[in-house]
């Protein structure tokens, strides 16, 4: 695939999410509008206010940047930059993205800064980067996928915050009353390079962000990451006590010191229920997103389909004033 750069007058096709309420997806549009018209480039903004017609919208919007050779963009969190990057990877269009979210996962593993205005510049200067994504059965993720208890907590913490605010306060009390509450654990087999195993665990969750595997404290998972490759963790299964303690690890970036955590390494992963009576469909989460799949489960690497404009390294000011050499990058 051509890593071309975007022309000099090339478009900018924005999805932004709507998000938290009507003044400030004013702010952000006429943000990204300011900044884009100052550097007399062209923007066409599309506003999404229904979640639901995200993925319609990213595909009319995708077609159009394809059309007139521009750089299809996603404004929003990791949710949002999900299901616009899906498109530019099925239109082969340029992406970018201007990270909006809580955790932007994705936005911070490739150095977009979060303040909006400084995001829409660094659009400007980027240069295009082929980017690994994940995908299971027909959809991608750029950060996670899971199966099991994570899409249900990810379910439970969307209706507790229409309930009770988004906070992360509840956030967090929301993800502890569901992984402490009662759930059906799943039985699988995963074959990989041949190699066949059945496993009972409470969630199965699957990672291609470095920063993540780092933040667990996954620090193999996260070279694997880094060679292009996957990373695999299901807890197995153990009592309130045992998920709460795996629980705190994770948080204390420990989950790597746990005895009770399967954590391996794949280019493709294959899941089967190993029950007797499976199931023929199973939901699964792609980076925060809850969808119903068809049983077995294809997990796999797609290596440069993605080419996002990453913002060029500043280089880093020598101790004594003088500017680095070319080339040198910030930690």
């Amino acid at each position: 695939m051509s890593t071309a750069e975007p022309g000099p007058n090339a478009a900018f096709y924005v999805v932004l999410n709507a998000g938290s309420g009507h003044s400030e997806t004013e702010l952000r549009c006429s943000t990204i509008r300011d900044v884009l018209g100052a550097a007399g480039r062209t923007c066409h903004l599309e506003i999404v206010r229904d979640a639901s017609q995200i993925g319609d919208i990213a595909r009319r919007v995708a077609n159009q940047a394809k059309e007139h050779e521009g750089v299809l963009v996603a404004a929003g969190g990791d949710g949002t930059i999900n299901a616009v990057a899906h498109q530019a990877v099925l239109q082969g269009c340029l992406f970018g993205v201007l990270p909006q979210g809580t955790f932007n996962y994705f936005g911070r593993t490739h150095g977009i800064p979060e303040d909006l205005a400084d995001a829409v510049r660094a659009l400007l200067d980027a240069r295009v980067t082929p980017v690994q994504v994940g995908m299971v059965n027909d959809r991608i993720f750029l950060v996670n996928a899971s199966v099991g208890l994570y899409p249900q907590l990810l379910e439970a913490r969307e209706h507790d915050k229409r309930q009770y605010g988004r906070s992360r306060v509840v956030a967090i009390l929301s993800a502890l009353k569901t992984a402490l509450g009662r759930h059906r654990p799943l039985r699988i087999e995963l074959e990989t390079e041949g190699h066949t195993r059945k496993l009972r665990t409470a969630t199965l969750f699957v990672g291609n962000n470095r920063l993540q595997m780092e933040q667990v404290g996954m620090e193999p998972l996260t070279e694997a990451v880094e060679e292009g490759e996957l990373a695999a963790i299901a807890p197995r299964v153990v009592g309130k006590f045992g998920m709460l303690g795996l629980l705190v690890r994770g948080a204390l970036g420990r989950l790597g010191d746990a005895e009770n955590v399967v954590a391996f390494s794949f280019k493709r992963l294959r899941v089967r229920h190993a029950a007797l009576s499976p199931r023929r469909r199973i939901k699964v989460a792609t980076d925060g997103e809850v969808t119903r799949m068809d049983m077995p489960l294809e997990f796999r690497v797609v290596e440069g389909r993605l080419r996002l404009l990453k913002p060029v390294p500043v280089p880093e000011a020598a101790p004594d004033g003088e500017r680095a050499p070319a080339g040198a990058r910030l930690a």
